[in-house]
């Protein structure tokens, strides 16, 4: 586990112990949003959607991927603030040092490509008064041997005359778009178990397996669990909005499993659940009559973005 890192609160002054959180990238390997610990954290008073993902550029496969702002909440006075993050190089940097190693120059005709490649039209182009460069005294064949050279040096041993490539193996590549999963097909909610079921079904699709749900017995009218590998939720199948001691329950229940907790709820929840789920980093699901699940809050926004 990474280790803690001092925040001073800029409302009380207090620090707190910070551990940056660590994400999947689509390839399998770990990132972490890039502290700038020398700038001061930012204290949140309004939330935006823009504002609270940041990228991150995995160091293994150089994909780019948003995820959650580092936030971090003050243990003494309540406060939240933004901890700021170094930002990532822009998208050709990484290419103009590769090109600038190959003894070339990043200019209008790419990165990578020699600064004194012959004009390939010849001396005609030029002008009655240019000199002829050693590549017109040589011969036709020369200059022909001087332009292949060129592409071969652009693309790494490509065809003569072709474009210089832009992204060789060893830069990072462009940021792809994450998987798309299917559209969630919900179940019309008619009893408790509806509810439950539609529940585990969410969850499947958000990428937990082995989601496991009361069967062979009634649903009862009070809340049910549903487990899974790394996973406890809790369905509130009742016309109550749930309140803060439904919220820190499945939240110790998590803890002592060491698993996500996350809640769905038919009737939503009150003030006090909302900001205990929000504190504590729950995500909060409401669903309706139709069956489809709504994330309420920011980590089901963040958990809706990643899947499990």
């Amino acid at each position: 586990m990474a280790e803690a890192v001092p925040v001073r609160c800029p409302a009380c002054l207090r620090e707190n112990g910070y551990i940056a959180p660590v994400f999947p990238c689509a390839c399998g390997s770990p990132v972490h949003p890039p502290l700038d610990l020398a700038a001061p954290p930012v204290l949140l008073t309004h939330r935006t959607w823009s504002d609270s993902w940041v990228a991150v550029r995995c160091t293994a496969c150089g994909r780019e991927s948003e995820w959650p702002h580092p936030e971090l909440g003050c243990g003494s006075c309540g406060t939240v603030v933004r901890l700021p993050v170094h930002p990532l190089e822009p998208p050709g940097a990484a290419a103009a040092e590769w090109g600038a190693g190959r003894g070339g120059t990043a200019g209008p005709s790419g990165p990578g490509r020699p600064a004194t490649l012959p004009d390939p039209r010849g001396d005609a182009a030029a002008g009655p008064d240019a000199t002829p460069g050693p590549d017109a005294a040589a011969g036709p064949d020369a200059a022909a041997d001087a332009r292949a050279d060129a592409g071969a040096g652009g693309r790494g041993g490509g065809p003569a005359g072709a474009p210089p490539d832009v992204n060789p193996s060893h830069t990072p590549l462009p940021p792809t778009a994450a998987v798309p999963r299917p559209a969630f097909r919900p179940v019309t909610i008619r009893t408790a178990r509806d509810a439950v079921a539609t529940a585990a079904l969410y969850l499947r699709w958000l990428g937990f397996q082995d989601v496991r749900q009361p069967d062979g017995r009634p649903i009862p009218s009070a809340a049910v669990d549903l487990r899974a590998p790394g996973l406890v939720a809790q369905v509130d199948p009742t016309t109550a909005p749930a309140g803060l001691r439904a919220v820190e329950c499945v939240w110790l229940n998590g803890l002592t499993a060491s698993a996500t907790s996350v809640y769905f709820s038919l009737a939503g929840y009150t003030e006090d659940a909302r900001s205990r789920a929000d504190a504590l980093g729950i995500p909060l699901f409401v669903m309706d009559l139709t069956g489809m699940p709504q994330p309420v809050n920011d980590p089901a926004d963040a958990l809706v973005g990643s899947g499990a």
